[in-house]
């Protein structure tokens, strides 16, 4: 099967060559724009007040207040990038007041010194995406109201594909040469399968439809070349050379700069990190940290900071995405606030959960 998915994922790269692509960036292009930027530093956010990525954006429930507070507090950490997710439901619902928002959304980002990375796609959690209110969290669950984009009815059927490319396109063609943004993240997490949490809705072929997805994502996004480099995370698998699947062979092959994931102990994240430094091009870890694993801020910062690689951790503020419980809160019962947290830094009044952790973030995050 392995081998198979790799002649399928090499098929589909001379395919996109044949159509004539922009390519990717070359590592010295990719090192050029990376030594312009300075240490990264942030975190992964969604305002406290919205469960999702819709009740983020959509206009009833879009709390810029609330926003703007809270990227206070993460620039007052010395946080100097977010990553934000999107959702191809919002284009479809109203792609003119979507881009306001968004532009909106930059422009208190910008206040705070604070760059945005954007994903576009995620294939993360509830696969059944609906417009509209959106439900109140489970009790005591682990991101229980957090949604896939595309529907996973729209990924199960490739013809289908292409109902995507007027979201692509148009969002980065209205902000392809916006400074506020820093990188394009195509599609967070391509192929999970959550774990089986939502087993009877998603296929046993979820990996091969995402790189089919894939394959068109970075095509539409090559046709409009905007200034910000494009990535797709590696986050499963084995990331050795001679042991890649098709879908990670695809990530290295097409992103300008390697982002990646690791939750896991910090002994098999530093060996995960030195594997891909062999690469040579700029790297942003862009979800760490998972308290109970020995994935801390203590362990992981001093390390990502020696060698200039990007630094995004899961969660911010503690709210309605309740991810200071773990992952298994999805099978075992919680009736209380887990010690320890398993993400975020902050409570909703801004007060830390760990003085001394919120410290340490800000001696590594200071000139």
């Amino acid at each position: 099967m392995r081998t198979m998915l790799s002649l399928f994922g090499l098929l589909l790269c001379f395919l996109a060559q044949a159509e004539g692509k922009a390519s990717c960036w070359s590592k010295k292009k990719a090192n050029q724009w990376y030594n312009q930027q300075p240490w990264l530093a942030g975190c992964n956010y969604i305002p406290s007040t919205a469960i999702n990525q819709l009740e983020m954006w959509q206009q009833q429930t879009f709390d810029a207040q609330t926003i703007d507070k809270e990227l206070g507090w993460a620039g007052a950490l010395g946080f100097n990038v977010i990553r934000v997710y999107l959702h191809d439901l919002l284009w479809q619902q109203d792609s003119e007041g979507f881009l306001k928002r968004v532009d909106h959304f930059l422009a208190i980002a910008d206040r705070h010194k604070i760059k945005v990375v954007f994903v576009l796609l995620d294939s993360v959690w509830n696969p059944l995406p609906l417009l509209g209110k959106q439900p109140e969290p489970a009790a005591h669950v682990h991101n229980s109201g957090w949604l896939q984009s595309p529907h996973i009815e729209l990924l199960k059927d490739p013809s289908r594909h292409n109902e995507l490319e007027p979201y692509i396109k148009g969002f980065l063609e209205r902000f392809k040469r916006d400074k506020r943004i820093l990188l394009w993240d195509m599609y967070n997490e391509p192929g999970n399968t959550n774990a089986g949490s939502y087993k009877k809705y998603e296929p046993e072929n979820k990996a091969e439809l995402a790189l089919l997805l894939l394959n068109k994502l970075f095509k539409w996004a090559r046709e409009v070349n905007p200034d910000q480099p494009l990535s797709v995370c590696l986050w499963n698998g084995d990331w050795h050379e001679d042991k890649l699947d098709a879908l990670n062979r695809f990530t290295l092959d097409n992103s300008d700069i390697i982002t990646y994931h690791h939750y896991g102990p910090f002994a098999s994240m530093k060996e995960a990190t030195k594997l891909l430094m062999r690469h040579h091009r700029p790297l942003i870890c862009t979800e760490y940290m998972a308290r109970p694993t020995g994935n801390t801020f203590m362990y992981v910062l001093p390390l990502l900071k020696k060698h200039k690689i990007g630094a995004v951790n899961w969660g911010f503020v503690s709210g309605k995405s309740q991810t200071i419980y773990p992952w298994d809160s999805w099978t075992k019962t919680y009736t209380c606030e887990p010690k320890p947290w398993f993400h975020d830094i902050l409570r909703t009044d801004g007060t830390a959960y760990d003085k001394n952790e919120v410290e340490f973030i800000k001696t590594m995050t200071c000139k």
